[in-house]
This record gives C-alpha cells, sequence and structure tokens, in this order.
C-alpha cells in the first residue's frame, strides 16, 4: 500500500493552511481557555472546577476551524444548551448511570441532528451533566447556566473578538472578507447552485462540514487556478497568444 493509500484509509486529509494560521489558532485556543478559568471563577468561586469538559472540544472547532458549519453560533449556543438539558433530565430521570449516560449523548445526538445545531462538544456536555459527579448532580438544571452557558458566552466572546484583528479569519463566518485576487484575462465560472448542492448532499445523505458558501469559494478558486495553468501553458505553446 503506497503513502497516499495510507494516508487517505487513516483520514489524513488535504490541509495546507500556513504556519501562521495554526499558530493563530493555538493562540486564540490559549486564551479563550485561560479567559472561561478566569471568568468561572470569578462568578463560581471555588466551584470553578465545574468548567465543562466540552469547552475544551469548542475551543478547538471555533480557534481551529471558525468557518466550519459546526462552529457557528447557533451550533454552539444550541448544541451545547440543548445537550446539557438533556443530560441533566437524564441524570434526574434515569436511575442507571451507564444507561442515563448513553442515553444522554444518544438523544442529544439526535435532537441537535434534526434541530440543526450539531456541535461535537455538545455530547461531553451532556455526558458531564451524568458522571459529573455529586456537585454537578446537585446543580440540577442550574448546571445549564452555570457553568455552561457562563463558560459557552465567554468562548463566544473571546472568538469573536480575538478572530476580528485577521480579517480573513473572522467569527462568525458571515463576517469573514476573503482577499479576492485579480482574475484578469481568466474565465471564472458560475457559482454552485444551492438546489444543486442541496441534491449532492441528499445522495450522500451524511453530515459534510463545509458551508455552501465555503464550497462555492472552493470551486470558484480551484477553477481560476486551473484556468490560469491553462493560460500559462497555452502561452508556453504559443508565445504570440494574447497579443
Amino acid at each position: 500500500m503506497n503513502r497516499k493509500k495510507l494516508s487517505a484509509m487513516i483520514g489524513i486529509e488535504l490541509n495546507p493552511s500556513s504556519h501562521l494560521e495554526k499558530l493563530i489558532s493555538g493562540v486564540g485556543g490559549f486564551i479563550a481557555v485561560y479567559a472561561i478559568y478566569r471568568i468561572s471563577y470569578m462568578v463560581l468561586g471555588d466551584d470553578a472546577f465545574l468548567l465543562v469538559a466540552s469547552m475544551g472540544a469548542a475551543t478547538v472547532l471555533l480557534f481551529a476551524v471558525p468557518h466550519g458549519p459546526l462552529s457557528q453560533p447557533w451550533p454552539l449556543f444550541g448544541g451545547n444548551l440543548i445537550s446539557a438539558c438533556i443530560g441533566v433530565a437524564c441524570a434526574q430521570l434515569i436511575p442507571d448511570i451507564y444507561m442515563a449516560a448513553a442515553a444522554a449523548v444518544g438523544l442529544s445526538v439526535t435532537v441537535m441532528y434534526y434541530l440543526k445545531c450539531i456541535h461535537p462538544p455538545g455530547g461531553a456536555t451532556a455526558l458531564s451533566a451524568v458522571v459529573g459527579g455529586a456537585a454537578v448532580y446537585d446543580l440540577g438544571f442550574q448546571y445549564v447556566i452555570t457553568p455552561v452557558l457562563l463558560n459557552v458566552t465567554v468562548i463566544f466572546l473571546v472568538a469573536f473578538l480575538f478572530n476580528y484583528i485577521f480579517t480573513w479569519r473572522r467569527y462568525p463566518a458571515k463576517l469573514a472578507k476573503v482577499e479576492q485576487k485579480s482574475t484578469a484575462g481568466l474565465t471564472t465560472p458560475s457559482g454552485l447552485s444551492h438546489q444543486g448542492i442541496e441534491y449532492a448532499l441528499r445522495q450522500i445523505d451524511s453530515f459534510i462540514d463545509v458551508s455552501e458558501k465555503d464550497l462555492n469559494q472552493i470551486y470558484r478558486l480551484a477553477n481560476e487556478f486551473d484556468s490560469s495553468q491553462e493560460s500559462k501553458q497555452e502561452v508556453a505553446i504559443n508565445p504570440d497568444h494574447g497579443k
């Protein structure tokens, strides 16, 4: 098995992001988690340890994949808060902790899917409500407000303010400004239609973590690159072309 096939099999995706982009993501994640801990301590005091572990996973999404559909505000807030409610309900209503934990995560995944707010850390938020121990259990539905809503609000504000500095990766994704390179002399294709994308997704019948806007952007830039390569080849073959 060659290297390319092995990479595809184990899921190593093409990700030619710059070193700057990677470093920005790491710095943003550091600031976000530090801010969550500090603010949680100011509000909760010694109960700051109730910081929901899922915030670590949410940090990866908001700072490493700020434009991904799973990272946007509705999935962030809806996914975590809905999952927190489900987790607390399962902890309170199902005596067997193994069954409660499984039900909390399974129900959260299903509800997030239907409400269009799939957010992977939501599964951990639901699970924490069940297995977080006596301190979390005693909070009941207060767990949804503090620490979950508090944590989510802090990480959202940090993501908004930190990413706003970098115009190409502003959060939410709608605020990002992608630099448009000159395409003089190139044939820019029209974008993919919403109906066409919807049809393709129905055929795949699985959640794809890429927005329609980003998909069109990738399609446009790839076609611009191909057009520029064709133009260069044409000039190489026929030096008088375009004069």
